[in-house]
């Protein structure tokens, strides 16, 4: 499990884009929860519009985990971002814009979360 912790790391300290793609459809997609948890986590951190992106709109993912434990480990890992304002702006997009109702409810709940924090 180290050697993979090591991969997801050096994935999100990666500059090129392609990283949280790589990060998106392997390790988001994981059936091994503590995957799926660092993988999510990690997209957190390179605290970019796409990788922020993939946690926060897509529904199973992220913020949307079925696993409880994986969705409240990114939420925090959300909270105690510095710079905030990306997420935020995304929260919003997807409160106003997403098709499906648990997901925007979702990003609801963590954007005032982030509001009280």
């Amino acid at each position: 499990m180290a050697k993979v912790e090591h991969i997801i790391e050096a994935l999100c300290r990666h500059k090129d884009d392609s990283a949280v793609e790589v990060l998106s459809r392997i390790g988001t997609n994981c059936p091994i929860d503590d995957i799926r948890e660092q993988t999510a986590k990690a997209l957190v951190r390179r605290n970019t519009h796409d990788s922020l992106s993939v946690v926060i709109i897509n529904k199973g993912k992220g913020i949307n985990d079925l696993n409880p434990k994986v969705a409240m480990s990114v939420i925090n890992e959300i909270i105690s971002l510095k710079d905030k304002s990306e997420a935020m702006k995304i929260l919003e997009d997807t409160i106003n814009m997403h098709s499906d109702e648990n997901v925007r409810e979702t990003a609801r709940s963590v954007k005032a979360l982030i509001e009280l924090s």
